[in-house]
């Protein structure tokens, strides 16, 4: 079984921005591709896992975030870096009904783990939102908080909600040093 580090975009590898609406909002955060690179050279899959509720919403289409996907992969390729995979959840509770992709909800890891093959115990959820504290307890994986993003506002969130993650880290950089050494 392989191992796997399942990363937020939006706030954790990319700039945060609210809803991404054009690839000219597309900015890299410092870091992101040594992260990558290292978690790949340490042996981790890289899998993206991101809410996209502004499909649900109609802000933009599945086709835009498919884009998105390809210009970040484009961009992180320049820079000697890649991520695995992407998977997105495109509901939101108020406009589509429930789902069980939506983060905190395990499904979009359990199905990477079944097409993966990976050991989701020495696997790894790294975001910036109490939501992906919530999935990596939620699919049975140690969890890293970034506070890039809306990660310092979510410290005192998660304490309330009960959610300690195993690393808290300064941005994704520093959490892939924590994983990787762990």
């Amino acid at each position: 079984m392989r191992r796997a580090v399942f990363l937020d975009r939006d706030g954790t590898l990319i700039r945060e921005v609210g809803y991404l609406r054009t690839l000219a909002e597309l900015e890299l955060l410092p870091g992101a591709s040594r992260a990558l690179r290292r978690l790949g050279e340490a042996g981790f899959l890289r899998l993206v896992v991101t809410n996209q509720s502004g499909i649900a919403r109609g802000y933009f289409d599945r086709a835009f975030v498919e884009e998105t996907h390809g210009e970040l992969r484009r961009r992180l390729r320049e820079e000697g870096a890649d991520v695995d995979g992407f998977s997105v959840c495109p509901h939101h509770p108020d406009h589509t009904g429930p789902c069980d992709c939506r983060k905190p909800s395990p499904g979009l890891v359990q199905e990477a783990a079944a097409r993966w093959d990976l050991d989701l115990a020495a696997s790894w959820v790294v975001g910036d939102k109490p939501a992906d504290i919530g999935l990596a307890r939620a699919a049975g994986c140690r969890a890293a908080l970034v506070r890039t993003g809306y990660g310092a506002e979510s410290e005192a969130e998660l304490e309330v909600l009960g959610l300690v993650p195993d690393v808290v880290a300064a941005d994704l950089e520093a959490a892939v040093r924590e994983i990787v050494t762990s």
